[in-house]
């Protein structure tokens, strides 16, 4: 079988992502939706397709339903023809070897038959829930230059925040002499991206070798530098943003309102599945009625809008009622907002129902971190789950969270205090 010159791309989508909460709770990591129309995942699927890459598995494991309805048949980034396609590549429940991926690297062991089916020079490794814009085939020109066995996309970022990443010390030809994952102490600032380029030939023999190394990070990339392999940092300078946190996520989106940060998904050609969710006609043009008052703010087809919207994110069918304030939100599809209500600092999920004079984030305990979850919630930001019904005269505090499918009777009085849970 001839190997390719188009790399084989795999696309890791496998991840609990358990910080964004309950905005996982029925859906994959990779298949949360984003900037109105898109999730996570079409942009590693539109930056393939966009670098004219033709062939990809996408490993998937927790909750991959809705994912998989999404890419469907990979047809909305033309991954259909005789040389082209998606494959999903679920893990290999039942095997003697794991019934889950334990890691990155054993993620890619587990699905060895898949690259020996379509035998290419490189491998692209992406992760399915990142936000950026790359051009891949520049970065494999970079890899195939400095004939590399590993490259690594990699960007410069805060020092501060280098504890969340694995770093990279590089000598002057851009090749990495030391690696740390998530050091304590800063000693560089350049971050990995988890975007990553390998000869097809190089990782296979590694991956054989090292039986008992399940993640790249960990494992592999620093046991290549050690070697004396050829790992090298390939420099990003664009936007990225790695949204596996709800602060994260919050911020993404709020990204799309702000000047200048860079964050244009429709410019950068970055296509969405709207045929997945499974409706026979195009959503008609927003509507702004009468009276009503927007600003600063990202509104989708088929919202009607007759309140006030402020530094807020609405994705397609959203209505606000008259005399309703949004502001500083993610407002997911086919919520509605009632007669008096205000939505301040908050995520609602899809098709959530807020009744009459309802405030979702009262008062101001913004430093009243979430009890159940202290570490998702702790700026102020409430969330509310898929389809819940949120009773009319309902207070709602900063740092709470609304599960899905919540009813009326679920609420046990008319104020829910800053941190708690229903």
């Amino acid at each position: 079988m001839m190997i390719s010159d188009n790399p084989l791309v795999l696309i890791l989508a496998g991840g609990v992502g358990s910080r964004l909460n309950i905005l996982v709770q029925t859906r994959a990591k990779p298949a949360v939706p984003f900037a109105g129309i898109y999730r996570f995942i079409d942009f590693s699927l539109s930056n393939v397709m966009n670098s004219g890459f033709t062939q990809v598995g996408v490993l998937t494991q927790y909750k991959p339903l809705s994912l998989m309805r999404h890419i469907g048949t990979g047809e909305a980034w033309d991954f259909t023809g005789k040389s082209r396609g998606v494959k999903i590549l679920p893990p290999r429940t039942g095997s003697k070897d794991s019934d889950w991926y334990k890691g990155t690297a054993d993620a890619i062991r587990q699905n060895l038959d898949f690259i020996q089916a379509h035998p290419s020079r490189e491998l692209l490794i992406l992760s399915g829930d990142h936000i950026y814009k790359m051009d891949f085939d520049a970065m494999i020109d970079y890899h195939r230059r400095k004939k590399a066995d590993v490259t690594i996309g990699m960007m410069v970022v805060p020092t501060s925040e280098i504890h969340q990443f694995g770093a990279g010390i590089t000598d002057a030809d851009g090749r990495i002499i030391e690696w740390e994952e998530k050091p304590k102490v800063a000693r560089t600032n350049l971050a990995s991206m988890g975007i990553y380029v390998f000869s097809t030939e190089y990782l296979m023999n590694i991956l054989a070798e090292e039986r008992e190394a399940t993640d790249f990070g960990k494992h592999i990339i620093p046991r290549a530098i050690a070697n004396d392999n050829r790992v090298y940092a390939y420099p990003f300078l664009g936007y990225w943003r790695d949204v596996g946190t709800i602060q994260a996520y919050w911020e993404a989106n709020m990204d799309l309102i702000r000047a200048d940060t860079g964050l244009t998904p429709e410019s950068w050609g970055i296509r969405p599945n709207l045929a997945a969710d499974g409706r026979l006609a195009d959503r008609p043009p927003a509507r702004f009625l009468n009276g009503c008052r927007v600003s600063n703010s990202m509104i989708s087809a088929g919202c009607i809008i007759e309140g006030e919207v402020v530094n807020s994110v609405l994705s397609p069918g959203v209505r606000i009622a008259a005399g309703a304030t949004v502001r500083d939100s993610i407002i997911l599809a086919d919520c509605v907002i009632e007669k008096g209500s205000v939505i301040d600092l908050a995520i609602l999920d899809k098709r959530v129902h807020v009744g009459c004079n309802v405030v979702v984030g009262a008062g101001s305990g913004k430093n009243i971190p979430n009890r159940k979850y202290p570490k998702h919630l702790y700026t102020g930001i409430t969330l509310v789950g898929k389809d819940s019904v949120i009773p009319s005269d309902t207070r709602i505090g900063r740092n709470c969270i609304v599960a899905p499918w919540r009813k009326p009777a679920d609420f046990s009085g008319s104020c829910l205090a800053d941190g708690e849970t229903v």
